[in-house]
């Protein structure tokens, strides 16, 4: 009868801490993978989805600031839901505004693939919303059609 050599590998992370065994080739001790947090998650997803933007259609980026607020202020009057983002137009002396608001999102998403889905539809449509410009400029591809989320 084989004994059974007992493990430890908690929620299937892998071996952890000071069971963790060196890399067989450097000595060194093999880095432990870490989960980024919620927010910088979240601030990657914008900054792809502004990148993703700015390739498709640069003028509607021309004139707006974009920004990440963690939830929407409670003085504005929200009807039916909690708003996901909230824009500006542009005036002759200022930049347009569009502002997401991270928890809504976060909340509204089941997955990371669904987040970065609904975090790019949420600034493709306020850009559009903002500007003027139709979304099928800003957004060709129809990446708003996609239902991850």
């Amino acid at each position: 009868m084989t004994a059974m050599i007992k493990r430890r590998d908690r929620h299937g992370r892998g071996l952890r801490g000071r069971l963790a065994t060196p890399n067989p080739y450097t000595g060194t001790l093999v880095p432990v993978a870490r989960e980024v947090a919620p927010a910088v998650f979240f601030t990657r997803c914008v900054t792809d989805a502004l990148a993703q933007v700015s390739r498709a259609c640069p003028q509607a980026l021309a004139s707006m600031d974009v920004g990440v607020e963690d939830v929407p202020p409670a003085t504005q009057a929200w009807v039916d839901r909690v708003p996901l983002a909230a824009a500006v137009s542009a005036t002759p002396s200022a930049n347009g505004q569009v502002v997401v608001f991270r928890r809504p999102i976060e909340r509204r998403a089941r997955t990371r693939a669904g987040l970065r889905i609904l975090v790019y539809r949420t600034i493709v449509e306020q850009l559009s919303e903002a500007t003027g410009i139709p979304l099928d400029e800003i957004d060709p591809a129809g990446h708003r059609d996609d239902e991850d989320d």
